[in-house]
C-alpha cells in the first residue's frame, strides 16, 4: 500500500519533480514481529540496494539482462514475491518505507529462495528520480495504494499527474504501468489522470481484465464475495 505526503507543485525545469513536492508515503510504522525484525537485519543487506544519489545499472544488480519490473508499495510483500515467483525471466524491484512488510518480504523472499526479488526501502518518487534511469523499466506495478477517502485528502492520493509523468518517463517505449484499487471513485481519478498523461496510451476501452500475472489477495477475494469491486488499469508507453 502506497500513501502520499503533502500535494503535488510544479516540475522542476529538468522535467523532475521536487523532492519536497510529493512523497509515496505517510510513514505509519506498524510493530514489527521478532521474525521481520530478524530477517530486516540480516537478509536485507543480501536483497537490499541501499538509497543513493546516483543511478543504478539493475543489470549488474541481478547479474543479467532480463525485464525489468519496480513495484511501488508493496505492502507485506505476499503479492509481490508470489509474483516474482511466477515470472522467473523477470526481475523485480519492490520499493517500500514500512519496516514490517520489508522484514515480511525479506522472510518470503529467504523462505522461498526468490532470486529475482530486490527490495529498496526509501521513498518511491526520490528513487525514481534518482536512481531509476529514463527510458530503463519494462513496467511498474502500483496496486491499492492509498485511497484516502475523505474529499480533502485527495491530494494526498499516489495517483497525480506529476507523479504519472514521473513513471512515465522511467518506462520503456512499450512498457507497462499497471495500477490497482477496489475504491471505485479513486479508479475513475486514476483513469482521467493516466488519459490524459500524454505518454501513456491505454491498453483496454477504459477498465482492464486483471492480468493473470497479479494474483488476487485475500482481502481481494473476501470483498469479491460481498460484491465489492475491483478495477485494473494496465497503460502503455508510448
Amino acid at each position: 500500500m502506497t500513501d502520499t505526503h503533502d500535494s503535488p507543485d510544479t516540475p522542476e525545469a529538468d522535467g523532475r519533480l521536487s523532492h519536497r513536492a510529493i512523497r509515496s508515503f505517510v510513514l505509519r510504522q506498524g510493530r514489527m514481529s521478532d521474525a521481520q525484525m530478524r530477517y530486516l537485519a540480516e537478509k536485507m543487506p543480501q536483497v537490499g540496494i541501499a538509497y543513493r544519489n546516483a543511478r543504478i545499472d539493475l543489470a549488474e544488480v541481478f547479474g543479467r539482462v532480463a525485464p525489468k519490473v519496480v513495484e511501488i508499495g508493496f505492502g507485506m510483500g505476499d503479492a509481490t514475491a508470489q509474483i516474482a515467483r511466477a515470472l522467473p525471466d523477470t526481475d523485480f524491484v519492490g520499493i517500500e518505507v514500512h519496516s514490517p512488510g520489508v522484514g515480511n518480504l525479506c522472510k518470503l523472499i529467504d523462505a522461498d529462495a526468490i532470486p529475482n526479488l530486490r527490495i529498496i526501502q526509501h521513498d518511491a518518487v526520490e528513487v525514481l528520480q534518482a536512481m531509476i534511469a529514463p527510458d530503463s523499466l519494462d513496467g511498474v506495478h502500483v496496486f491499492f495504494p492509498d485511497p484516502w477517502p475523505k474529499k480533502r485528502h485527495h491530494k494526498r492520493r499516489l495517483i497525480q499527474p506529476d507523479f504519472v509523468g514521473l513513471l512515465a518517463s522511467r518506462l520503456k517505449p512499450g512498457g507497462y504501468l499497471h495500477c490497482a484499487t477496489d475504491w471505485e471513485e479513486y479508479a475513475i481519478q486514476m483513469l482521467e489522470v493516466l488519459s490524459t498523461e500524454p505518454q501513456l496510451v491505454n491498453t483496454a476501452d477504459g477498465y482492464a481484465p486483471r492480468p493473470d500475472y497479479r494474483p488476487l489477495t485475500k482481502f481481494e477475494q473476501r470483498g469479491l464475495r460481498l460484491g465489492h469491486g475491483v478495477w485494473d488499469l494496465v497503460f502503455r508507453r508510448r
